[in-house]
């Protein structure tokens, strides 16, 4: 559990954070330096520290997983090289999602009502087929769902809409995301 008052000790327990010292230890040696194409070894380290790795998930080298336990990665998602996966609170990502380069992904935060600012996480929910583009912050507790566009430096602190285009500060929707399929077929139509 948390501790109430982050003025008095750490937040998380001792368990908790050898469990981290140990994780960091084998992040910079094993992956942080593992060659990009690497994709499979990465996940297999992240497997190895009780994550829940899908098939075919391309995590860069440049991640950085505050605590692999804490995450679910679906088939064939993508996590660009410095994204932050800052997962106090469970993180997931779904088959065919991606989270591209500098996005920020938090899952705890502290209670600023509280003197002791006692740390709060809440899960992220991040669903088939979305897109986190460049340096988005997520607030914990959010789901993006699924097919949902997020645009470059938005910052998400509501559940965003399925197969919308979203974006701004705050992030909002702002158009419906056109499936590819449906782009073809008025290609075709329009001949």
């Amino acid at each position: 559990m948390h501790n109430e008052n982050t003025h008095t000790g750490p937040s998380f327990s001792l368990k908790n954070r050898l469990g981290r010292l140990i994780w960091n230890i084998f992040y910079i040696v094993g992956f942080r330096y593992s060659p990009r194409p690497f994709h499979g070894w990465r996940a297999q380290m992240l497997r190895t520290f009780g994550a829940d790795v899908g098939k075919g998930v391309h995590i860069y080298p440049g991640a950085k997983i505050w605590a692999p336990w804490n995450l679910k990665l679906g088939d064939r998602c993508g996590i660009a090289d410095g994204t932050i996966l800052y997962s106090q609170g469970l993180i997931t990502v779904g088959k065919n999602a991606v989270v591209s380069q500098g996005a920020h992904i938090c899952a705890g935060t502290h209670d600023y009502t509280v003197p002791g600012f006692p740390l709060q996480t809440a899960p992220i929910r991040i669903e088939d087929y979305a897109w986190i583009a460049a340096e988005v912050f997520v607030h914990p507790g959010v789901t993006i769902s699924e097919g949902a566009v997020i645009g470059a430096r938005s910052v998400v602190n509501s559940d965003m809409p399925a197969w919308m285009v979203c974006a701004g500060f705050p992030c909002k929707p702002i158009k419906p995301r056109i499936a590819e399929s449906e782009i073809e077929n008025f290609k075709a139509s329009s001949h």
